[in-house]
């Protein structure tokens, strides 16, 4: 799947090709398979962990694709202040302080924690996949800080999110 462009992070990747080769296949999986996750609650989880970790790359380039399907940029800019303030859904809100709470202390996902998941709605193929895609951000986010990844000069912009 062509995005348009290659971002940093990639070009910075290259350098171990065998394992950028898995780890596209990995973010094409998470990101665009058959799930009971919209694209749009995906990239909405990318932007909460992005921000947990204070990862502002994967936040522009996440905000800039959730924006593809919310096409709100206030929303977006809220999202990124304090995903309280940016009018999610109960089934929304539960994923994104899912998404919080599991970046800023992976134990505290307990029982009760995937029962409250389960409650506003979600199965447990939601929570395995929105659970990957938490995992999978916080592991992109550090590579971004750890390798110094800059914003690209278009600012996350022009890519295909499709």
């Amino acid at each position: 799947k062509s995005r348009g462009q290659v971002a940093e992070v990639l070009m910075l990747h290259s350098l171990s090709p065998a394992s950028l080769t898995n780890h596209l296949d990995l973010y094409m999986t998470l990101m665009f398979a058959k799930s009971p996750l919209k694209r749009k609650i995906r990239e909405m989880i990318a932007v909460v962990v992005s921000k947990a970790n204070n990862c502002e790359y994967c936040q522009v380039h996440h905000a800039e694709a959730l924006n593809n399907f919310w096409k709100d940029d206030d929303r977006i800019r809220r999202l990124r202040e304090d995903y309280h303030q940016a009018d999610l859904d109960e089934k929304e809100l539960v994923l994104a302080d899912h998404a919080w709470h599991m970046t800023r202390d992976p134990s505290y996902a307990t029982q009760q924690v995937i029962d409250t998941i389960k409650k506003a709605g979600w199965s447990d193929r939601a929570i395995l996949d929105a659970t990957m895609i938490i995992s999978y951000f916080n592991f992109v986010n550090r590579m971004v800080l750890g390798l110094g990844a800059n914003l690209e000069s278009h600012q996350g912009k022009g890519f295909e999110y499709d």
